[in-house]
């Protein structure tokens, strides 16, 4: 399965081999919660990998259960739903002409809304990317806004007062995730939704007292950082439980992102699936595309993840077996 590797994947990659084969040698690839609960005292004791290396795992683990019992993926996990809408998810761009002009891109290809990960260069630079995308897509598309921790509390507060005066749908990870109580507040003085967590380490755990307390307004998690489908459904349930949402954070590649899409057929409480844009540099991987068509993705009835791996383009791109 593809992961997240930072910087390096030749070092993410032996990483994993030295602790995650050893650990799961000998043991039944269906227990994937004993292996689950395991691997976090295994992980505390000798290990402290990067979040990002038990997730897609685990993910493999839940393919092989519902391959052997002949289900698609989101059946397996749950059976909430086969389809729901698509956001894409900007890069950094150059400056607002930039941001508009891929705004209204991503409207004419039919997805459903547009999130902005904006410079962060300067309050003000910002603002008026998000006046510009605003003004480029007019006032019934729905846009989002993920400033990815750039913010004090005090700038955090004035951007969140002009994104409710121009309709944006929630203002994502303003500050860091690990600042709680700088979040609660924000949360509290804001009417626009404030979301966070996504690189919370240790999910559900780490996340309970965001949902209790209502740090934030809704949480996120994904397959790949929140320690695989296991970890992330524990963090989309809980929410559930306190009537909060759990949006699933995009994992980048498409096929750790189909497995990503496939959690989100198995929960009710996410809005939309997201994909980084232009989709291109992060397609690779699968026989064929996602199956979004007309900004809808839709699930199929096909055993585990419905699309196979492209072994071809796989081998010829390998630089190490470990």
């Amino acid at each position: 399965m593809f992961g997240f590797a930072g910087r390096s994947a030749i070092g993410a990659g032996h990483m994993a081999a030295a602790s995650l084969r050893p650990f799961f040698v000998g043991r039944n690839a269906l227990d994937r919660e004993a292996l689950w609960h395991d691997w976090r005292v295994a992980d505390r004791w000798w290990h402290h990998l990067p979040f990002y290396l038990y997730g897609p795992v685990d993910t493999c683990l839940w393919i092989l259960g519902a391959e052997a019992a002949g289900q698609p993926l989101w059946r397996y996990i749950g059976g909430a739903r086969q389809e729901l809408p698509v956001y894409a998810s900007s890069m950094v761009l150059a400056d607002a002409d930039a941001y508009a002009v891929e705004a209204r891109a991503v409207h004419a290809a039919g997805l459903k809304a547009y999130k902005i990960h904006p410079p962060g260069r300067s309050l003000a630079e910002d603002i008026e990317i998000h006046e510009a995308v605003r003004d480029a897509v007019g006032p019934d598309f729905a846009l989002m806004s993920d400033p990815v921790a750039c913010h004090t509390l005090e700038e955090a507060v004035r951007f969140g007062r002009v994104l409710e005066r121009l309709g944006y749908l929630w203002l994502e990870e303003p500050l860091p995730d690990e600042n709680f109580s700088a979040l609660r507040e924000l949360t509290r003085v804001l009417d626009i939704p404030v979301v966070g967590t996504e690189v919370l380490t240790k999910h559900p755990y780490s996340v309970a007292e965001c949902i209790r307390d209502r740090v934030v307004d809704a949480v996120r998690a994904d397959v790949s950082w929140s320690g695989g489908i296991t970890g992330a459904l524990k963090t989309a349930r809980l929410a559930e439980a306190f009537h909060m949402n759990c949006e699933l954070h995009t994992t980048i590649f498409h096929p750790l992102e189909l497995a990503n899409l496939h959690l989100a057929g198995a929960v009710r409480n996410n809005s939309y699936f997201e994909l980084l844009w232009p989709t291109e540099p992060f397609s690779f991987g699968l026989e064929t595309p996602l199956p979004v068509t007309d900004g809808i993705a839709r699930l199929g009835e096909a055993p585990g993840l419905g699309i196979g791996l492209d072994w071809d383009m796989i081998d010829a791109c390998t630089i190490e077996e470990l």
